[in-house]
């Protein structure tokens, strides 16, 4: 199938999966805060904000888009559309409460794992299953050791999206994963310089995981190419 027909293809359904969203985000169960988080929106008011399903559905259809432009002929592009929509929900929800709900992550491991693994048995690829499980300890163990030497800076809430990020980043090779990593850290640390000096988040506490998720699509579509830039200079 040519590129263009499957990348249309994949943005129509992660825009379908992403305007679901707000019945998913609906149905999340208020966290008990600390102090510091006391100003928090409550789920059914960000659920509830007019447009947000048509909003999202935009935005995954981009990320969407993009994601099949990539992987048009791979079978990972199942847990990439997967990802795709679930980040776009997360990146809302993070963005709105710097909150990243663990009633969405956990359950969305067993789904990447079950995609991962289908997507190996259609390659017949060994080497992306070992990929996919180094991926998620380099990727989940950077954000680990960041959040245990410094938690204020970063939520655990991260540490478990990174895991997520690891697995798909890994099937494709070092490249995506290193690529996206790095990625994510400069996104982060130059939207959130830009954002704090406008005044729209608090410098020492803004949400990190829609750069994440940004750096990952970096990854996804300029990994592989700088790994082999890197590894053939």
């Amino acid at each position: 199938m040519p590129e263009p027909l499957v990348a249309l293809l994949t943005g129509a359904v992660v825009a379908a999966l992403c305007a679901l969203g707000p019945a998913v985000v609906a149905r999340l169960p208020e966290p008990e805060l600390d102090v510091d988080a006391t100003d928090k929106v409550p789920y059914a008011e960000l659920a509830a904000r007019p447009g947000l399903a048509l909003k999202l559905a935009g935005v995954g259809a981009l990320v969407g888009f993009a994601t099949g432009w990539v992987l048009a002929d791979d079978a990972i592009l199942g847990a990439w559309v997967f990802l795709a929509a679930v980040g776009v929900v997360l990146g809302y929800v993070d963005a709105q409460t710097r909150l990243l709900p663990t009633r969405i992550i956990a359950p969305s491991y067993a789904v990447l794992v079950a995609l991962i693994l289908l997507a190996a048995a259609v390659d017949g690829d060994t080497d992306g299953l070992v990929h996919a499980g180094l991926g998620w300890l380099v990727f989940g163990g950077f954000y680990f050791v960041m959040w245990y030497v410094y938690p204020r800076g970063l939520g655990y809430g991260d540490v478990r999206l990174s895991g997520l990020l690891g697995l798909a980043l890994g099937y494709l090779g070092w490249g995506p994963v290193l690529v996206g990593l790095y990625a994510g850290f400069l996104l982060g640390g130059i939207g959130g310089g830009l954002l704090s000096l406008l005044r729209i988040v608090d410098r020492k506490r803004y949400p990190f995981g829609p750069f994440m998720l940004a750096g990952s699509l970096v990854g996804l579509a300029w990994g592989a190419a700088v790994g082999s830039w890197y590894t053939g200079f």
